[in-house]
Formats: structure tokens, sequence, C-alpha cells
């Protein structure tokens, strides 16, 4: 069994009494390690001569370790615990996002500017000049993030008010990472006809919509009539964000193991939203070779369940994803924990490259193949290469926005793939940075450029 590595996401935070007493400290520190508790802070929020406050935070690999942890605390001779929480619940606690307004509203001029009867003359100029919404209005820097919470994350379908927490996440990069205001849009439907009604009515509000976490193969008909019927561009994050993130850390893994597009074997796990965009994405770019497989194994063209999106990729061979994964130069998982074993990956072809995306637990965990593959990533941001769509989707929108684009294309989201992968100088490019951190405010800058001069090539912006 492979110890996996404590993270933030399991974090708890316990305040203890404990006697003034030399090795108190070291006693607590012992035995939350002898659990494999990683502790993260500790503060003495108070002393006296006889007794010690503590705030101690630890982070766990999970719900029941933290659970495990608190009771070794507790059972320490001398120690008590006054308090306990999850600092992951209470961070979310109350929601993570709000409104502000962008104006101070202190005396009675400002009302009537703001509001009635100065907004009178905003609304008219902008009956009579229907493209002045984007100067008088929010919708210049506006994103709807809109779900049906029937794919979260890789948690399957929650429903609408679950999701809600994912898509508060997701406004809060788009402000963080581009300054652009989103808001959660969570549908009570999944019902393809109602949610494409229901976001043509909203969109006159917003200048992009982002779908995210829509199952497939319903997401795939949602966001392409969805791009037909609306002048604003719309992007499913789970499909294409994934893939030009996924396509910048290829490009820079194939100069580790000086391989090309145009020659490598890539298995693909997992036929949904993302997986089909990946490959589509990547035979764009200049892949040949791709083999998908969903639960029923390789996507192969003796099959008669295939829906026209997997049908497009359907190759001769048959068998099971350990048969597609033989003499693979790169194994690329969007699909489900622990599918892939060590001795899978042992079959691929050398210098192996494998993306195990899946979230919160990848298709095999780092620790077992570290020494058999010459690239590894996961979407996991406790471990090297976090392949992660917030390095894609704010540049996107805000390159799109910007200039007006009313849609967003292949080529855009190609360019922006190559302009995430050129972040990253040749000498610094090595197994465990093949793509920037999340934190590199040089990437929505440089996507957004990317995907502008993409859509005024393509004739598509109007600015």
């Amino acid at each position: 069994m492979v110890n996996l590595n404590p993270t933030s996401s399991f974090s708890i935070s316990m305040h203890l009494e404990v006697p003034n007493r030399s090795g108190m400290l070291a006693s607590i520190a012992q035995g939350i390690a002898s659990v494999g508790g990683n502790i993260s802070t500790l503060d003495i929020t108070e002393q006296t001569r006889v007794l010690s406050q503590i705030d101690v935070t630890v982070d766990a690999t999970s719900t029941e370790h933290g659970d495990q942890i608190v009771e070794v605390v507790k059972s320490i001779t001398e120690v008590r615990l006054t308090s306990t929480f999850d600092r992951t619940m209470q961070l979310h606690r109350g929601g993570k996002i709000r409104m502000e307004s962008k104006i101070p509203l202190t005396r009675q001029s400002d009302l009537a500017m703001a509001y009635t009867p100065g907004v009178g003359r905003v609304c008219m100029a902008i009956a009579n000049e229907p493209e002045r919404v984007y100067e008088l209005t929010i919708k210049c820097n506006t994103v709807a993030i809109v779900s049906d919470g029937s794919a979260v994350l890789g948690l399957g379908n929650l429903g609408a008010a679950a999701s809600m927490p994912v898509m508060e996440g997701k406004a809060m990069l788009f402000k963080e990472f581009a300054g652009l205001d989103a808001f959660p849009i969570c549908l009570d439907t999944q019902d393809t006809e109602e949610i494409i009604k229901t976001v043509k009515h909203l969109a006159p509000v917003f200048g992009g919509i982002n779908l995210e976490d829509i199952a497939a193969p319903r997401c795939f008909e949602i966001e392409a009539r969805l791009r037909a019927e609306l002048d604003i561009p719309v992007f499913h994050d789970d499909q294409h964000g994934t893939a030009i993130v996924t396509l910048a850390a290829l490009l820079n893994s194939l100069k580790l193991v000086k391989k090309s597009l145009d020659t490598v074997k890539i298995t693909i796990n997992g036929a949904g939203a993302a997986g089909i965009a990946i490959a589509k994405l990547f035979t764009t770019a200049g892949v040949k070779h791709i083999c998908i497989c969903d639960s029923k194994g390789i996507i192969s063209n003796s099959r008669t369940d295939l829906n026209p999106e997997k049908l497009e990729f359907a190759v001769e061979q048959t068998g099971t994803l350990a048969d597609a994964m033989v003499g693979a130069d790169v194994f690329l998982g969007v699909s489900a924990p622990g599918v892939v074993s060590v001795e899978m990956v042992k079959s691929m072809a050398k210098d192996a490259i494998v993306f195990a995306m899946a979230n919160p637990i990848p298709e095999i965990q780092p620790e077992l193949v570290s020494n058999d593959v010459a690239v590894m990533a996961t979407g996991r941001s406790d471990y090297p290469n976090q392949i992660n769509n917030v390095l894609a989707f704010p540049g996107v929108f805000r390159g799109a926005i910007d200039c007006r684009a009313n849609q967003i294309t292949i080529n855009m989201c190609l360019e922006a793939a190559k302009a995430i992968a050129s972040l990253i100088n040749p000498n610094e490019l090595n197994r465990e940075y093949i793509v920037p951190s999340v934190f590199d405010k040089r990437v929505a800058t440089a996507v957004a450029s990317a995907v502008q001069k993409a859509a005024r090539e393509e004739g598509i912006a109007k600015y």
C-alpha cells in the first residue's frame, strides 16, 4: 500500500491546552508523526508558568486520517483538546465570493446618476445603440459559469446545489488571474433543451459563457448549439481548458524525451468531455496515433455502442486498457481512480510519459511509478506538474472578450497551449517542471495575447 502525501485539502486545526513543561511539544509532534500527519503550523498563543495554549495545524491524507490524528492527540497524557475544525470546510463557510459596488453611494447626486432618474438615459443609449451595452454595463467584463452538477470534478452527478462550491471557486480564479467578474449559474435541470434555453435567456448580461461539469455526451450538444446560437464566446472548460493545458504539458514533455507529435503513440483513458476534446486538439496539433479507451475498453471500429464523438476516434485495435498501454509513449488519464497498475506502466515504451489526471485520486499514484517513467503529471497541486485548467481559462476568456471575438475556435485553443508551453525556458525544463505554476502571473497575459492574435487572424475579432 502506497503512503499518500498529506495535503492541505484535508487540513485540520486543533486548539490544545498542555502543561508548560519540557518535552510536551515533542510528545505532541511525535504522536502526530506516528500516524503520518504533517504539522504545517504550530503556534503558542498564550503561556503561563504552568499552562500553554497551542494552535496546531496538521495536513492529512483523508477525512478518516484526520480523525485518526485527532484521536492520537486526545490520547496523549495531560493534553487537553479544546476545539478542532476542518480548515477546508471552514474556508467555504458562507460562500467564497460576494458582489461589491464599484462606486460609492454617499450623497443624493450619486444615487441620481447610478439609479433613477439618471440611469434612464443610459438605458435609452443602449436601446438606441445595442453595442454600447459593452461600454456602459458589466457585460464587457463578466462571465457566467454554468453547470447542471451532472459531472462534478471526478465525483459524479451531485446536482446543482452541490456543484456550487466548485463554481464559486471558479469565479475566484477568474477574478484573481484575469480580472474578470464571474458568477455561478447552477441550474436545477439536466435537460439539454432546458439548459440551452436558459443560457440563451441569460446571455444578454454576460460577455462569455463558461460551461462547467456537464456530463457527456449532453455537453457536446449543449456547447455546439450555444456556440451556433449566441454571439458571445462559449467555452466548455472541462473539454477545451483541459485540452489546452494537457497539450502544453505534452509539448514540453516531448522535448525532454526527444520524441515528436507525429510519431508518438498516445493512449487516452476516458472518452467523456475531456478525453474527446484532448484527442481533437492533439489531432489538430499533429498527433497521428491516438487510442482512446472507455469503461468497456478500446474504442474500436468493431463496437456498436459508440456515440458520434467516440466513433470519430475508433481504431482497428480491440482489447482492454492494459492492451492499449502496451508500447504506448504517452498515457493520459481523464477517467477514474486507480485504474492503472504498475505493470501497465512498465509495459509502455521507453521514456514513458504518464499524465494521471483523475481528481482527487489519480489513475495511478505517482509514488508507485516514479522510477519507471520519464515524466509524471497529475491534476493535483501537491505533486509536481499539476495540469490545472486555471492555466488556460482565465486568459482564454480575457483575450476573447477583450477583442470581442464571437466564439472560441480550436485554433485559438492551439495557440493558447503553445503560449503556455513557451513560458518554460529550455534551460529550466525538467521532468518535474513541464508547465508553469498556476501563480505565474505571465500565464493569463500570454494566453490572452495568443487568443487575440489567433482571433484576428481568423477574422472573428471585432477589436
